[in-house]
């Protein structure tokens, strides 16, 4: 039970500050490419790296702490649904070109981004 209470709080919390993140990462920005949502994707996948680091490298952080962070933080956090539902749409406007580099910088910088953030950890 005390899992899924660190979860369900942890989830909503990362719900909540994408939801703000992205309001003002849309705020100063007036394109149709879909920088919240890239950025965002980009710094739960860091978050996830460090947490998953720290908590693989001696135990520096509990099993609940990283139940909390990663499935809960993160998992609220980050958004593959908003992704794709952004890139079709990029490609039913006709922004083809865009919904490619879209896609292609999502993968390689989550990947990047939880590699360092794992690297990160071990200092």
């Amino acid at each position: 039970m005390k899992s899924l209470v660190l979860i369900f709080v942890g989830g909503g919390l990362g719900s909540v500050t994408r939801f703000l993140l992205g309001k003002w990462i849309n705020y100063y920005h007036f394109s149709t490419f879909p920088f919240a949502t890239l950025i965002i994707n980009v710094i739960a996948c860091l978050i996830l790296g460090c947490v998953v680091g720290l908590a693989d490298r001696g135990n520096l952080i509990s099993s609940n702490a990283r139940l909390f962070w990663t499935v809960g933080f993160c998992g609220g956090f980050s958004t593959f649904s908003t992704f794709s539902n952004e890139t079709l749409t990029l490609i039913q406007t006709g922004f083809t070109i865009s919904a490619i580099g879209y896609s292609c910088l999502s993968v390689v910088l989550c990947l990047a981004a939880t590699f360092i953030g794992l690297t990160l950890s071990h200092f």
